[in-house]
This record gives structure tokens, C-alpha cells and sequence, in this order.
């Protein structure tokens, strides 16, 4: 049995579910506002969960919320709002409620909500949670990282696993949704269950109403047998809808439909199937942009946008690129066969300097065909794709008027010595210019040693230049 507070400022919402609560075991309290809610929480120190409405008067549901998290932060909120009130649930979602319903609900989707939200209060008062241990970064499941940007995302797949709430990850190519996805599946209660991808813009749309919702024997041309579509070979677990943005908007419609009735309709057939499906959807386009263009439906938008998930540019994130390199040195040289242990200070700035304009699978490519062209135990500039090395062509220097020399010559060949002495000399500039001159703190950011810095300004004839002087 469980203590269960009933916030909301309808008298019948409030007697109806403490009829519902009591008929399955519960104590409950009830409130008209989140002022007599928190006076309940004031005088009764076991409570378990809050069920609230959002909109109240004197004090609504997300200050109320707020007010919990802050001076109760054990007591699990699940938070009640209209259906066209998407906001409000994106909103109480990242405030630290457990989960979110939609009036009007059915019975046994509050049900099965409440009993996740007990357990979970249960295992965090056991002290079984899934918050990190004091001290420790958090991560996720397959995923890389200790920036401030990648640290919150974590914090956020543990927050929202367990929800049922649909998710919306947006990203350039190659920041890595997909795995955001499978974190978020291998985190919740579902992980024992299917985790099932398809990219949106990689199948025929004659196609694509069958892959998703299936198709009846005779349904059309070439369909021999009964199909199972991917709602259903999903059910109990997670769909991961890549590329969303590319589904066409005739599907569209129905996989809005699909979304709120938790019904599928097999294509020819006349029997909807129930379906209970954990739906996680990508873009690296502006879904907002698509909506103003009559590309993309606004409804539907709204509908997968309950939790939005910005996974950042790996230019934004430099200093996960030295764990993301020693992860990936690993994988690949077992997978090659090679003994490549380590990075060569030069090519480490070389690496750091780059600015990925395919994000972490251009890193991962960069890395793999490194440790396969490598003959010694560690990555040197030499093992390098030439972009990388040469600052007079590509994208990293169109922003750099000092570089807007003629593109080097292959003909007549290339200095790579000049070359590379003209990339450490451009880094170790804008490392001292970002540390405002500070040469201790310079060659941290460099990650190497302040007697190294000292000698290699002295090598490049640097050592004259303004800056603090520190001794060692």
C-alpha cells in the first residue's frame, strides 16, 4: 500500500481517482491547489507519490512540482494535463516529474504509470536508484563522454527512461541519436524487449505504410502471406523512427493515429492491432522549419516533441575527443589486428584542432583508418588524412585569413615538416590567446607538459611573444 496525494481543482477528478486508488489498495489525500498540497507534505511525512493537475489556481501544478523537487525530492510526481497541452508535460518532464498523463486517460494506462512511479520511489528509498554515485561522471549505456553538454544528456536518459513519453532527438549527421536511442531503451524497464530501428528515408514510400503497420495476405501485388509490422515486432519495447522528417505526409496522418490510439491498422486489413510500443524518433533537420514549410504536420510534431533531446556537434564537445580516441584505438585494434596504443602529442593537437564537420563517425573513420595505415605503436601526424594536416584547403580554413594561401600543389608535392610546424604554431597561439597568456594553463589545454610548451616556443621562434611568465 501506498500514500498517494490527488492535486486537482476539480472536485469530481479528485473523487473519482480516490475511488480508483483506494479500490487498489492506496491511501490517498486530496487538494484543490499545490498551497494545500504542500501543507499535506508539511504534516505528513510518508508520502509516496503526487498525482496533480497542471492547471490550478493559487498554486499551479509546475510550481507545486518545483516546490516538491526542491524541499521533498524522494515523493514521485506524476503530472495530469490536456492533450493539446504539449508544453506543459516537455516542461514538467525536465522539472523532475516521473511521468506525464493526458486527460482524458484510461484506467489501466494511470495504473500501470503509478506502479512504475512506486517502484521507482521504492528502489530510491532502498537506495537501488540510477543517480550517480557522489564524485562520479555520469554516463549511459555505449555512450562516451565528461563535457558539460554530454554529462546533462545523461542525467536526462537516466530522468526519462522509464516514461512513456515519446522523444525527439534532433542533431547534425553523425552526432550519434541512434545511440541516445538505444541509452534510453537499454536504461528503462524495457530492455529486455525489442529495440527496433528503421530509417524513414531509406525505404520507398509504396513501401513504408507496410514496414511500419504491416500487411494482409492479398493486400496488393506481391503480398503472398500476412506481414507483422514493425509497431508490432516492437511491442513491449522501443521503435527508433530515424530520418523523420522523410516519412511522407500521407503516413504522416497515420502514424499520428497510430500514436494516440496505440492501435495499428495492417495495411488491407479490417482489424486494428493493439500495440504497446516505446516510440523514440530522429532528425538532424528542423522539424519547426518543416512544420512552417507544409512539409511536416504540425500536430504530429508536437506529438513527438514531448521530450526533446539536442545531442550537440562534436566541435562543441573538444574535450570528449580524447576519450572518444582512446575508446576507439581499442575497438579498432583488435579489430585490425594492430598494437596501436597511444596518440603522438602532434597528432592529439591535430586532432583536437579539427573541427569534425562529420561529427563523431568522421572521428571514428579518421581513427579506424589510422590504426589500419599505422606500422608503429602509437598515431602519428603521418597516419593522418591530409585534411586534417593541411590548413591551406577545407573547411577549417575558410575562417582563418591567415591561411588563404593557394591550395597546395600535389604535383610538385607537399612539406609536411612546414606543414605541421605551421599547425602547432596556429594552436598553441590560439591556446595562449585563450588563456590570455597564461603559459602553465596554455599547455593544459594542449595536454602537454609546461616544459614542453616552453621548449617547442623556443623551436618555433614564439618564446619573445607577450605572455605571463611562470616558473615550473
Amino acid at each position: 500500500m501506498a500514500v498517494i496525494l490527488v492535486v486537482d481543482d476539480e472536485q469530481s477528478m479528485r473523487d473519482f481517482l480516490t475511488i480508483f486508488l483506494r479500490k487498489e489498495g492506496h491511501e490517498t489525500l486530496t487538494a484543490a491547489n499545490g498551497v494545500e498540497a504542500m501543507e499535506h507534505l508539511r504534516n505528513r511525512e510518508e508520502i509516496d507519490l503526487i498525482i496533480s493537475d497542471v492547471r490550478m489556481s493559487q498554486m499551479d501544478g509546475m510550481q507545486l512540482l518545483e516546490e516538491v523537487k526542491r524541499k521533498h525530492p524522494p515523493v514521485e510526481v506524476i503530472v495530469m494535463t490536456a492533450y493539446s497541452s504539449t508544453t506543459d508535460a516537455i516542461v514538467a518532464m525536465k522539472a523532475g516529474a516521473y511521468d506525464y498523463i493526458t486527460k482524458p486517460f484510461k484506467l489501466e494506462e494511470i495504473k500501470g504509470t503509478i506502479q512504475k512511479a512506486l517502484e521507482n520511489r521504492k528502489r530510491r528509498r532502498d537506495g537501488g536508484g540510477t543517480k550517480d554515485a557522489p564524485g562520479e561522471a555520469p554516463r549511459a549505456s555505449n555512450m562516451i563522454g565528461v563535457s558539460k553538454p554530454m554529462r546533462e544528456i545523461f542525467r536526462l536518459i537516466h530522468q526519462i527512461a522509464n516514461s512513456k513519453a515519446t522523444i525527439l532527438i534532433t542533431g547534425e549527421s553523425g552526432t550519434g541519436k541512434e545511440l541516445v536511442a538505444r541509452a534510453i531503451h537499454s536504461d528503462s524497464k524495457r530492455a529486455d524487449r525489442p529495440f527496433v530501428s528503421i530509417n524513414c528515408g531509406a525505404i520507398p514510400a509504396e513501401l513504408m505504410e507496410s514496414e511500419l503497420f504491416g500487411h494482409v495476405k492479398g493486400s496488393f501485388t506481391g503480398a503472398v502471406r500476412d506481414k507483422e509490422g514493425l509497431f508490432e515486432t516492437a511491442s513491449g519495447g522501443t521503435l527508433f523512427l530515424d530520418e523523420i522528417a522523410e516519412l511522407p505526409m500521407k503516413l504522416q496522418v497515420k502514424l499520428l493515429r497510430a500514436l494516440q490510439e496505440r492501435r495499428v491498422l495492417p495495411v488491407g486489413g479490417t482489424q486494428e492491432v493493439e500495440v504497446d510500443v516505446r516510440v523514440i524518433s530522429a532528425t538532424n533537420r528542423s522539424l519547426k522549419e518543416e512544420v512552417a514549410e507544409n512539409r511536416f504536420r504540425e500536430d504530429l510534431f508536437y506529438r513527438l516533441n514531448v521530450i526533446p533531446i539536442r545531442i550537440p556537434p562534436l566541435r562543441d564537445r573538444k574535450e570528449d575527443i580524447p576519450l572518444l580516441i582512446e575508446h576507439f584505438l581499442g575497438k579498432f585494434g583488435k579489430e585490425h589486428g594492430r598494437n596501436v596504443m597511444h596518440v603522438s602529442e602532434a597528432a592529439m593537437m591535430i586532432l583536437q584542432g579539427y573541427d569534425y564537420p562529420g561529427n563523431v563517425r568522421e572521428l571514428i573513420n579518421i581513427i579506424e583508418r589510422s590504426v589500419a595505415l599505422e606500422e608503429t605503436g602509437q598515431i602519428r601526424p603521418q597516419s593522418l588524412p591530409v585534411s586534417l594536416l593541411d590548413p591551406y584547403t577545407g573547411e577549417q580554413a575558410t575562417d582563418r585569413a591567415r591561411f588563404a594561401e593557394p591550395a597546395l600543389n600535389w604535383e610538385r608535392g607537399i612539406r609536411l615538416d612546414a606543414i605541421l610546424e605551421e599547425k602547432e604554431r596556429d594552436l598553441i597561439a590560439r591556446a595562449l590567446e585563450h588563456t590570455e597568456g597564461v603559459k602553465t594553463e596554455a599547455a593544459k589545454k594542449l595536454g602537454i607538459t609546461f616544459r614542453s610548451l616552453r621548449y617547442r616556443l623556443k623551436k618555433l621562434g614564439m618564446d619573445d611573444e607577450k605572455g605571463q611568465e611562470e616558473a615550473e
